[in-house]
Parts: C-alpha cells; structure tokens; sequence
C-alpha cells in the first residue's frame, strides 16, 4: 500500500496527514506519546495570518509583505528569506483552511511583540493551540475509524532508525508493544524540539549550557528525536544554539522551582498587561521581541517580577485569567491597594506607576520605547489579575535544514529523497527569534508544505497508482469535510464508554469521592460522572499536576474550560465508574 509515514502527532503532523489525505496519500502516523497533540495543545496567544478573512472583516490592513518584514526583523541576522516567505505568504490561506475546513472560531486579532499589525488569531474561549490541534486529532481519528485503508495511527510507538535505500529514506524501524515493526514509505518528521532534552545526548547541553538549568514550558518528549534520526544519516542541522528564552513562565507559589512551568500566554501582554518589578516599577516595553524582554528582566534583577492585567485587560482576555485563576497560577485583587499589599508597597508608590503609565499612553512617548497601547486608564480602585513570572526555555528556532520545500536537506545542501521535515524540528524558518503567534502557524504552513511535497514525491514513484490515487481524492476531501464523530460513527471507545455508563453504573457521594485524594488512588468528579483517574495519571497530556490540583474534588468547570464532552469517551472511557450520589 502506498503510505506516508509521520513521524509525531502535534499540529505540524496532523497538518501535514490531512494534506496527503486531501492528495490522495495514505498515511501512517506514529506518536511516542500515549496521546496526540504534544506541544501544540499547550499554544496560548493564538496563530498569526496576514491577509486573512478575519482581518478583512476588522479592517485590518495587513498583507504578505508587513508580515514577510516583520518576521525578517526578528530573524536578524539568520533569516532565511525563502523559508520567511512561505512562511508568511501562506499564512492567510493556512488561518482560512483552519476555518473553512474545521469549523474553528478565530475572530479574535492581537497584536504581539514584534508585529506591526494585529495579526494573531484565537477565538473567545479555550487556548487556541488546543482548539486548533484536537479539531484536527478528532478529524483523523474519526478517519482513521471510518477508513482503515487510508488512515493507521500508533499511538506509544518510537521510532528508532530511519531505513534507507542508498541515498534515500524508504521507511522507519519503530517500537511498538514491546516489539520491533518496520513501515515503508516516505517520511514526514513533526517530532517538536529540544527545550526538554535532558537526556544524556542532549542537544540543548551540547549547544547551550548555560540554559540547561532553567526551567521549560515543554512537555518532557521534546528530547530531539527528529533531530537524532535524520544526523544520524546524514542530515544537515543549522542554528541549534538558537533557544528562545520566553520572558513570561508562571510561577505556581506552592512550587516556585518547578522545573516545568506553565507559559503565560503573549497575549495577556497583547491585551494591555504590564510587567513590574519588587518596586513595582516598570522596566521594559511589554510588546517587545522576547529575547529583548528576558534579557531586561534578567538585567532588571528585582525579582518577583509580577505582570499585571487590570480589568479592562483581563475582560479582553478574559477566559485566560479565569484558567489561571483556577490553577492557582495568577491571582485576583480587587483593587490596587490590596496588590500594593502583597507586593509589600505603599499604595503610593503603585499610584505613581499607573499614572505615570497613564501620561505615557496620553503622550504617546515611552521612555522603553512602546508603541502600541490599549485604550482605557489605569486606577487604584480597579480590579487586577496578578501571577509572577520567571523566564522560561520555550522553543528552539534551530534544527534539520530544509528546503522551501520541506525537504531535508544533507550536509552538501542537497534534498535527501524520501526525507521531510515540518514544525519545530525544522530549523532557520524563524531565524534568531521567532515571533509570538508563528508557532502554531509554522506547524500549519510547512505541515501542509511538507505534505505536499511528500505526496508529489509518492505520487512520481508509484506510476499507475497516481490516477487511482487521485480518483480517491473526491471521496476523501469530501469526508475531510464533514463533521467530526460528534455526528458521524462513534469510535469503539465511545461506544465502550456508552455501554459502561448506561448498565447499572454504581452511584458515589462527594464525600466518598473525596477520601481518593492521594497520587496512586486518585478520583474526580466532572458532569456528575465519578471517574479513577489513578492509572490514567502518568498519560495525561497536560500534565499530573493539572489533574493532582482537583483530586477527590469536582473538576467540572475547569474541565469543561478546556475539553470538549467527547475527550471522556474518547480517550478515557475505563477512568468512569460511576456517578454522583445526589
């Protein structure tokens, strides 16, 4: 069978599957983790488009070229204009697919550091990232059910070797349920970056050192994998010391040394928010490149550094605040004297700095250089989101080289054939910073990109199956189109769990629910469902601790905050046993 094969499960992968789908490939998808999403999933700001449908409608006046500059800007010195170019150029039609394919709800535009526009597009509730990511999960998954032929996903299944034919990739060897497989077809990697390679052959301690003990927002499978397959055949990798630093991780005050922290989202800073020191002083242009922001809080040195969101920030980002709130991350005040109180202030001295703040954005004259500013006044009698920040390892612009292509590319600058990379483990797309936003759509564009690219390479090498191929491609883009399992065929998992729940279910009080508090004897509550939720802690995709903070208790809303009704069912459908006792 003529297969691609991809190589991880996060947005750039999933990208890059529904685009060979749509050109009439079959795809092969293997993911180390026991779920889907990876690092896409935890994407907070949103994705940046230029010339978008969105845009139109807000009358925003940006285009291709402001976005191509702006993103050269950050680059600096390594930009690499042909990756920039499709990178930006393609940016509206990857925010409109996202749309028009998947229904998604991007109406929000922000401006982030670095943009000249407002460009960054999320929707009104839940973090983009996730949104954006399990539409196409679902979508797959739902495929990969309604047609087996076309769509096989392993989930728990490493890839340790790439298999070539002379010069070029034919396959992987991989594991999988203790055993060693071997798959055939060209080769899409989406495996993420290093920001949480502290392996013993870490790429981040051989290319920055001086970061290796800093915290990261990754999740702990951002080893490099991609990164070691492809140099191990040869492959040629470009600006690997290049590791973003992100200005704003949050600060959990029960674990101020966290070594995995929670990234607060650019657009808390888009919105308005300010960043102060212990004096609670400003000290930076809020709206700045990220590397320029962490290397003034590190200069700075007052720490705690708090940023600060007043009411008419938080409503704009409102479901944000509440989220954080929620998980003990950011604070809420009700008003300024009560923040000067916990940051150890006369309420004087937080008074100055607002009204100072507040002639700035009258003038339109910053003594750190902003540019942009929202509207509205700064008060002492105001209500205020407050979390402490620290830097954070983020995201790594180096990695395999590619081609405007997606073509990996050896160390004589040559396409090795079979051979594609999209998404993080691609490098010198963002050059020496990348912007806040271009994530997401990295992930979308050369995800697309690359599946393209690998399909027209199958297609070239398959002769005769190229018109059966293509006479598939109605049916599939068809399917593509319609709705998720939400109103098709219910996958087996769903259908287990509604056989579970609707036989003689056993009934739990709250009170019994919340004598199963501890790390190996965890339950929840979430819609009146009690679910054991001990063996599916260590696969949680965000993390033990997100589920840790609502142990024996009812996690509803923050539940529902972030998941759709189907992830139950779908994912966990052995966790319910039973209901709430009324």
């Amino acid at each position: 069978m003529a297969q691609v094969i991809v190589v991880g499960g996060g947005l750039a992968g999933l990208s890059a599957a529904h685009t060979l789908l749509e050109r009439g490939a079959n795809v092969l998808m293997l993911d180390k983790q026991p779920f889907m999403g990876g690092n896409s999933t935890k994407a907070t700001s949103g994705i940046n488009g230029a010339g978008t449908q969105t845009q139109q409608e807000l009358h925003i006046p940006d285009n291709a070229k402001l976005f191509f500059d702006d993103t050269k800007r950050s680059a600096r010195e390594l930009a690499r204009d042909d990756l920039i170019r499709v990178l930006t150029g393609r940016s509206g039609d990857a925010v409109n697919w996202l749309q028009d394919k998947f229904g998604l709800d991007l109406s929000k535009v922000a401006r982030l550091g670095g943009h000249s526009q407002p460009r960054t597009h999320r929707g009104n509730a839940q973090f983009p990232g996730m949104v954006i990511t399990y539409a196409q999960m679902e979508r797959l998954e739902d495929l990969a059910v309604a047609q087996p032929d076309r769509v096989t996903i392993k989930k728990k299944a490493r890839v340790t070797k790439l298999v070539r034919d002379g010069e070029a990739v034919v396959g992987v060897e991989y594991t999988h349920n203790g055993k060693t497989e071997t798959a055939y077809g060209p080769v899409i990697l989406a495996t993420g970056g290093y920001a949480a390679d502290f392996t013993q052959n870490s790429l981040l301690k051989k290319y920055r050192p001086e970061y290796y003990d800093l915290p990261t927002t990754n999740g702990e499978h951002c080893t490099g994998d991609g990164h070691k397959l492809a140099l191990a055949i040869g492959a040629n990798a470009v600006d690997l010391e290049k590791v973003q630093v992100h200005p704003t991780g949050l600060v959990d005050p029960n674990e101020p040394e966290a070594k995995v922290k929670f990234l607060a989202a650019e657009a808390l800073r888009g919105v308005g928010g300010l960043l102060l020191d212990n004096e609670g002083k400003r000290f930076v242009d809020e709206l700045q490149h990220r590397d320029y922001v962490t290397g003034k809080m590190w200069e700075n040195g007052k720490y705690p550094i708090r940023l600060v969101l007043n009411g008419q920030a938080s409503k704009e980002i409102e479901w944000h605040c509440k989220h954080y709130v929620g998980r003990g991350l950011m604070k809420r005040y009700e008003n300024g004297e009560q923040l000067a109180k916990d940051m150890g202030l006369k309420p004087e001295q937080l008074k100055k700095t607002f009204d100072d703040y507040n002639e700035v954005v009258r003038a339109k004259k910053d003594p750190f250089g902003k540019k942009f500013f929202s509207p509205g006044e700064w008060r002492m009698n105001d209500y205020f989101n407050v979390a402490i920040m620290t830097p954070v390892l983020h995201y790594t612009m180096g990695g395999l080289e590619i081609d405007h292509e997606s073509r990996v590319l050896s160390h004589s600058s040559k396409p090795i054939p079979g051979l594609f990379a999209a998404g993080e483990v691609a490098g010198g797309v963002h050059g020496a910073n990348r912007l806040g936003g271009s994530s997401l759509l990295g992930c979308v564009v050369f995800g697309r990109v690359s599946g393209d690219s690998a399909a027209s390479y199958l297609l070239q090498r398959i002769g005769p199956l190229a018109e059966k191929a293509a006479g598939r491609l109605g049916a599939v883009s068809g399917h593509l189109g319609g709705e998720s399992s939400s109103s098709g065929a219910a996958a087996p998992e769903e259908k287990k769990a509604d056989a579970k729940s609707s036989g003689g279910a056993k009934a739990f009080t709250a009170e019994e629910v919340a004598k199963h508090k501890s790390k190996d004897d965890i339950w929840v509550i979430i819609d009146n469902q009690v679910l054991d939720v001990t063996s599916f802690l260590p696969d949680h995709p965000g993390g033990e601790k997100a589920i840790l903070l609502y142990a024996g208790r009812d996690a509803t809303e923050e539940f529902n905050m972030l998941h759709d009704p189907k992830v139950i069912p779908r994912y966990a459908p052995d966790s319910v046993i039973g209901s709430l006792k009324k």
